[in-house]
């Protein structure tokens, strides 16, 4: 059975008072990525400024982030769950992957070929190009009057309003974190991506050394699927420790940021391979008949990253460093008054 406590117990925007309980602490969090993200609302619509729509799907991402790890302490409505949530961040994330897309092909690719493979690119905007508006119809859509998104603007709006909580909702934060951490932390260390491309002998599990550009293509396309799979649940706990960062102090800013460089450096990696995908979609080819220098240009790009992956994969093989990831989570710090 579901418990609730009387919001006036707990921190509103109505009854400020100091943060102490993990209710305080979640419901800083969801109004917080909750008016980041309405703020861009009415420059996406405008469709001029790819940041205004990435600012708007990064916000979206947090708010889902602040919304199931804090669960434990939260009663929202229906209209205001991590599903709704969700399906939003998704067509958001459908029109700004496109714009990645023509970003990469217009400022990094299409300088890199020669004259005689970059009509290629431009095919291949073209085709971007219809796609993407066919993708933003969707989009405003999705954000306009009555939809599922205005529907969950009102209910979190609501909320904020009269806020209802779980009874865990009391428990002081600094006696919580760890709880809400280590089971986040721990399944992103047993992730089978971190065993992607490794070899072992009787005393330890590291990271093959030297594979070649043949053989780093050949692990990506045999579990490349591992590895995306990993940097979606790093972008996931990147995101749930952020938003702590003010009970920890340097080392804890440091995991963060190996975290946050698992993401970006899993990100390159599976971008290229969404961008070798989306030119034989383009150009109706296959991908081993894709352009020369292009195929070149973008396996480097993916051996490079494979290369900057094996020096956070050997770390985080490596049990001292593990062990001391969870040490840290243990000892959260009081905030100063």
């Amino acid at each position: 059975m579901l418990h609730l406590i009387p919001c006036e117990t707990m921190m509103t925007s109505n009854n400020p008072k100091k943060p102490n309980t993990l209710g305080d602490w979640a419901y800083i969090a969801v109004e917080k990525h909750f008016n980041k993200t309405i703020k861009h609302e009415a420059e996406v619509l405008k469709d001029q400024d790819p940041e205004a729509l990435h600012q708007m799907r990064v916000g979206m991402r947090r708010l889902r982030t602040a919304v199931t790890g804090f669960a434990p302490a939260l009663d929202l409505p229906p209209a205001a769950q991590e599903r709704q949530i969700g399906k939003i961040a998704r067509i958001l994330g459908e029109l700004r992957d496109l714009d990645v897309l023509k970003e990469a092909l217009e400022n990094k690719y299409k300088a890199a070929l020669p004259k005689s493979e970059q009509k290629v690119i431009n095919t291949a905007l073209d085709y971007l190009e219809t796609k993407r508006s066919e993708t933003f119809k969707l989009v405003k859509k999705t954000l306009e009057v009555k939809s599922s998104y205005q529907k969950l603007k009102q209910a979190f709006q609501d909320w904020f309003k009269e806020p209802k909580y779980q009874v865990t909702a009391q428990l002081p934060i600094l006696e919580v974190l760890p709880d809400l951490l280590l089971p986040e932390i721990g399944e992103f260390l047993l992730h089978p991506g971190w065993l992607v491309g490794v070899e072992t002998n009787e005393t330890k599990i590291r990271p093959k050394a030297n594979l070649n550009h043949q053989e780093v293509e050949e692990q990506l396309h045999q579990q490349g699927e591992m590895l995306h799979d990993l940097r979606k649940q790093a972008k996931r706990v990147r995101y749930q420790l952020e938003l702590f960062t003010d009970f920890y102090g340097e080392t804890y800013a440091a995991y963060c940021q190996d975290v946050k460089k698992v993401q970006e450096i899993l990100g390159n990696i599976q971008d290229s391979m969404v961008l070798g995908e989306f030119l034989t979609e383009a150009l109706q080819t296959e991908k081993a008949k894709l352009p020369e220098t292009l195929s070149k240009e973008l396996a480097e790009t993916r051996y490079q990253a494979w290369q900057e992956w094996q020096v956070l994969q050997a770390r985080y093989l490596n049990f001292p460093v593990r062990q001391g990831f969870h040490k840290e989570l243990l000892q959260p710090q009081g905030l100063p008054d």
